[in-house]
């Protein structure tokens, strides 16, 4: 379709309704082209979870929230089809000539206009004091923020929450992960907690629960007024009852306002009664060519704040958009309500129709409906009142497990209407269906709420396709099944992708994942956790070969165990097994026989940076360090121009160090008695502590001395992913021990420890393994529990999967590590001793050993050096500019076809790659000609030349990849397909290199790029001669810098991405901002501020409106 004729479609609104439109609309247009759209979103951010927001607390990363990452949106940005904008209010339509005004001034065309502005936390503004200092709500991300630097410089305080509901839990569940409270109080006008979906008997069990958790509940409390002191903070509530508490922080979550007003003032018809948009059935409002979706929209005078409906929205909005024409339009329902969701620990679902049992039931099934009711007379009416609902509530609760769940059925128990369960919500996604459906049950309904599960029964198998797995985003058992047997999908990340299930709260996801098992076995294929094509080993299984016949190197490894006896592996397995030789042997990692085998970081014992240059952190064990070696790398920073931060592991990170300083920097920290912290490896990180008893008034144990203790033990143990450990000195757990993979906190009988507590991309809390533990205990029990993991962990698994995936979990941990079940603490006490005795400092070896030394230079022919990337000053310190935007993809493959000329040219000594035959990688070299950086490879006897320069995000490390081969004749090979749940590696073709950056994969006789198809890299002829020299095949020199050279390619401020550049822009305009800051003139520290913007006192009485619902 011509671009003039698309139709300009507006969405107001980047929430997650406002995004699942769109991204239906992208997929059911994508074919068409009919539309361009433009999404006018009023927060900064791009659109994120808010079902999630409360993980914001563990994380404080914005972008972790995002539904899309940034690079989706510039995938869909060509030729218009999607434009966003971002802090943009829209605060007017102009129907008659189908525009949007913005308050920046824009004014934006519409053919088509959707209204996805979502709702407002109610503040209720009629109650005394609403206004103060420490009053909040809990909506958006800045909410959050606002909330988290007001509990920052308020802590040991009491917090408190107004409103029982799932949004009242939620913002109590905040507000203890915030850990800044010394007590949250949780206050409900009802007798009970979530009250509109849970009954007395329900509600009360979860407030059982949650007062488990250390939440205060007050029940039957209404806020009568806010107290405040004379700087108008928050001091306290006063109940309507006259009771009062005291608190200096108080989070309304008392129900949400549909945000109408936009609509409203363009004349576009809204509920007068709560609010909202009305809209029809096709999502249409008064006004032609402008649609409402979401919480913002008022259906049958109803509205929504689940996220469910609105999605639902979204689907038929998006289809009638573009499958009408070919399609029966699709008209939006009464949408299914059920809920299931996770408060505070606690499992709570409603689904159906859960009220029936007390209102009587909205429907009944046609056949419960036709049977003839019993006519009861108005005589009987006047005695006895009106007759029960035609329902029948079966019941069960167990007080010990803490369960409850109600049934609510047809009188003759024939069809199953709704219910609730606390506790257990195992059968939740199977009753959902069969209320939706209104199937005839063909058990008795006792069987339902009491049938036990067979062995091995993953409770999917009884699911028809039209199940709903994930309601968040609307998803089919039958979406995730043809989505695996059409072949788009062959692992749970790419379910996710393809289908959205598990990218909203993400509760569907062990769902998800036994559909997706279930599936692919039912097809033939096998679902495993090998470590590539190479191996049909996990990691765990590989571990074990490798320990019991005790292997020392890949080829031997390859011989005992690979599908190809004389392969060298790829990107995927060597790291892998470089970890077990390190975690089983301890042998230097840049050693010959391994240094082939190391990833990124390993390879110089330095994490890589953007600009090729590696950051250096010296080990500070538990945090503490003297001033002596405080000055040495103040020294050093210095010295070397760089950039210095303190680390979130209590220690002090240098970056922008280039490779061929690093022995020098090495060398002074180690004469200074510095060592290598590892931060480069998956080992040991750091032991993080507070000062405990050391210093502090309130510590009940030594923290920082069994913090030094940990760490000097376990300092520099490899595993199969890092491991991170705190020691706090009491509760108050100010070195986060409960998110670590292992912590302690002291208590007067010794430590409590726990385990497998991880941050990053999916935050876990740790559990307990053990209490009251004597310090002398300490050790011998971590050692069993590292040595256990190390053993039996998969390929880069944190310890929080991991023991997710043993067999019982916690349970069975406790008895392979406490109760010796195995019979093998012994030896996993006497193999960590021996890791222990065998420890040596990394750097200080390198250092001595002078073929290693070697190593550490930017170019194997020449000591001259090259800036690869510009830098730039930044708050006092120098660091790279940001990345380009977009790769280089020009057609370097081609550049041989098109070479004026090219002549054999000496590049470098044969005796370079002496050995290289024999080492699992070969030998590399980074090679100088004119102002280009080539990269020489001898693999198997062969020599290969390619580019230095990766052009994904133009690097120049392509001679520090890993070389990967692929699998010649797997021995192996069956009839059956096989699924990987890791790295496949391909045909058999030449070796290719692994990008040490972003894994883009280059052919090493083509330059063709694996794993991306709009990149590659210019290859050249290489070969020895007889004169001891290795040639390559190489243009004029002139010629060759014209294509390939650093100065054409190296990173400048002026390709770096504009919006990285400026992503403090409207931020600094806002606040301000210039930089450090320092007091003002005038300003006067002991005189109070003039307050210029007084706080009005409401007038008493009046007002209008009823009050919300609490």
């Amino acid at each position: 379709m011509a671009v003039n004729k698309r139709t300009k479609l507006v969405v107001v609104g980047l929430g997650m309704v406002g995004i699942a439109f769109i991204e239906k609309l992208l997929k059911l247009d994508a074919r068409a082209r009919e539309y361009d759209i433009v999404v006018i979103g009023e927060e900064p951010h791009l659109a994120y979870n808010r079902v999630g927001l409360t993980s914001f607390f563990d994380h404080r990363i914005i972008e972790n929230l995002y539904l899309n990452p940034k690079e989706w949106y510039a995938l869909n940005a060509p030729d218009n089809k999607l434009n966003y904008h971002l802090n943009t209010l829209v605060t007017s339509i102009n129907s008659t000539n189908k525009t949007v005004a913005c308050a920046n001034g824009d004014v934006v065309s519409y053919d088509i206009l959707v209204l996805a502005t979502g709702s407002d936390a109610v503040l209720p503004s009629y109650t005394p004091g609403y206004d103060a200092n420490g009053v909040f709500v809990y909506r958006t991300i800045d909410d959050l923020q606002r909330l988290i630097a007001y509990g920052e410089s308020h802590k040991g305080t009491v917090g408190a929450v107004v409103g029982g509901g799932l949004l009242g839990l939620e913002a109590a569940n905040a507000m203890m992960d915030l850990k800044c409270f010394e007590k949250v109080k949780l206050i409900e006008r009802n007798r009970w907690v979530l009250s509109k979906q849970l009954d007395a008997d329900a509600g009360g069990l979860v407030v059982e629960k949650v007062t488990d958790l250390g939440v205060d509940i007050l029940l039957s409390k209404r806020v009568g007024k806010i107290k405040t002191d004379d700087g108008n903070n928050v001091a306290g509530i006063a109940f309507e009852d006259g009771e009062e508490i005291n608190c200096s922080t108080i989070c309304f979550a008392i129900g949400v306002r549909p945000r109408d007003s936009l609509a409203r003032s363009a004349g576009i018809k809204c509920a007068d009664r709560g609010g909202g948009i009305l809209v029809n059935n096709d999502l249409s409002t008064s006004v032609p060519d402008i649609y409402a979706i979401g919480e913002c929209a008022s259906w049958e005078n109803q509205t929504f704040g689940l996220i469910a409906p609105g999605v639902e929205m979204a689907d038929v909005l998006s289809f009638n958009l573009t499958q009408a024409k070919l399609h029966q339009p699709r008209a939006f329902k009464r949408p299914d309500l059920s809920t299931k969701l996770k408060l505070l620990g606690v499992d709570v679902a409603s689904f159906g129709d859960f009220f029936a049992d007390r209102d009587g039931p909205s429907s009944l099934p046609l056949k419960a409906a036709r049977k003839k009711k019993e006519d009861q007379s108005a005589v009987k009416t006047g005695i006895n009142g009106l007759p029960p609902p035609p329902v029948k509530a079966l019941t069960y609760k167990d007080p010990f497990a803490q369960v409850y769940k109600k049934y609510i059925f047809t009188t003759d128990g024939k069809y199953l209407l709704g219910g609730m369960m606390i506790g257990d919500t195992t059968d939740y996604i199977k009753l959902v269906p069969m209320v939706k459906n209104q199937k005839e049950l063909d058990i008795p309904p006792a069987q339902l709420i009491l049938g036990a599960k067979k062995e091995g029964d993953d409770g999917t198998d009884d699911l028809d396709d039209d199940t709903q797995i994930c309601s968040c985003h609307n998803v089919t058992k039958g979406d995730v099944v043809n989505s695996v047997k059409e072949g788009k999908c062959k692992t749970v990340g790419d379910i996710k992708a393809c289908t959205k299930a598990g990218t909203g709260c993400g509760g569907c996801m062990p769902l998800v994942t036994s559909i997706f098992t279930k599936t692919m076995t039912d097809m033939g294929a096998e679902v495993n956790n090998y470590l590539c094509s190479h191996f049909n080993y996990s990691r765990a299984d590989l571990y074990n070969i490798i320990m019991v016949k005790k292997l020392n190197t890949l080829q031997e490894v390859m011989r005992e165990a690979g599908n190809d006896k004389n392969s060298d592996g790829c990107e995927a397995c060597k790291p892998a097994v470089a970890s077990i030789f390190a975690s089983l042997w301890n042998k230097h990692v840049m050693d010959k026989t391994t240094h082939g085998l190391q990833d990124t970081n390993d390879r110089f014992l330095g994490n890589i940076q953007r600009n090729g240059t590696f950051s250096v952190v010296p080990r500070v064990s538990a945090g503490e360090i003297t001033p002596d070696k405080l000055i040495i790398i103040g020294e050093v920073a210095k010295k070397y121009n760089l950039y210095t931060k303190i680390t979130g592991g209590q220690r002090i990170d240098m970056f922008g160090a280039k490779k061929q300083d690093l022995l020098d920097i090495w060398t002074r920290l180690v004469q200074g008695g510095m060592e290598s912290g590892h931060a480069y490896a998956k080992s040991l990180r750091t032991v993080k502590s507070c000062v405990g008893t050391t210093w502090c008034r309130f510590g009940v144990g030594d923290s920082v001395g069994m913090a030094v203790r940990l760490e000097e033990r376990y300092k520099s143990l490899r595993g199969p992913h890092k491991i991170k450990g705190g020691v706090s000195g009491c509760v108050r757990e100010c070195a986060e021990a409960q998110s670590k993979d292992f912590g302690l906190i002291a208590t007067e009988k010794g430590f409590n420890i726990f385990v497998a507590g991880n941050g990053g991309a999916k935050p876990k809390h740790a559990e307990l393994l053990a209490k009251d533990v004597p310090p002398s205990e300490v050790i011998p029990i971590l050692d069993r529990y590292l040595m256990f993991y190390i053993r039996t962990a998969d390929k880069l698994q944190r310890t929080a999967r991991w023991i997710e995936s043993l067999p019982g979990g916690l349970k069975y941990l406790k008895e392979v590590i406490l109760d010796d079940k195995l019979n093998i603490c012994a030896s996993l006490e006497a193999q960590m001793q021996e890791l222990v005795d065998s420890f040596f400092d990394e750097w200080a070896e390198a250092i001595k050993n002078p073929a290693i030394a070697a190593k550490f230079q930017q170019f194997a022919n020449t000591t001259d050096t090259i800036e690869t990337m510009e830098v730039e000053k930044d708050r006092d310190q120098t660091r790279p500019v940001y990345w380009p935007k977009d790769a280089a993809e020009e057609d370097f493959r081609g550049l041989k076809d098109r070479w004026s000329s090219t002549a054999w040219q000496p590049v470098i000594e044969a005796s370079y790659f002496a050995g290289a035959d024999d080492t699992p990688n070969g030998i590399s070299a980074s090679i100088k000609r004119g102002d280009t950086q080539l990269a020489v490879w001898r693999v198997r006897g062969k020599y290969y030349a390619t580019q230095q320069m990766c052009p994904h995000k133009r690097t120049f490390a392509l001679s520090d990849g890993l070389v990967g081969q692929d699998v010649v004749s797997a021995s192996s090979t069956t009839s059956t397909t096989t699924a990987n749940a890791k790295e496949p590696c391909g045909d058999a073709k030449a070796p290719w290199v692994s990008c040490p950056y972003h894994k883009r994969n280059f052919d090493l006789a083509d330059g063709s790029c694996r794993n991306d198809g709009a990149l590659s890299i210019a290859t050249f002829a290489a070969r020895e001669r007889a004169d001891g020299v290795v040639y390559l095949l190489l243009p004029p020199v002139a010629e060759l810098d014209a294509a390939l050279g650093t100065a054409r390619w190296r990173v400048t401020k002026a390709d770096a991405d504009s919006e990285a550049n400026g992503q403090f822009a409207e931020l600094d305009r806002k606040i301000g901002f210039k930089g450090y800051r320092a007091k003002r003139p005038g300003v006067r520290p002991m005189a109070d501020l003039p307050m210029r913007r007084p706080v009005q006192v409401l007038a008493a009485g009046g007002g209008c409106g009823g009050a919300p619902d609490w």
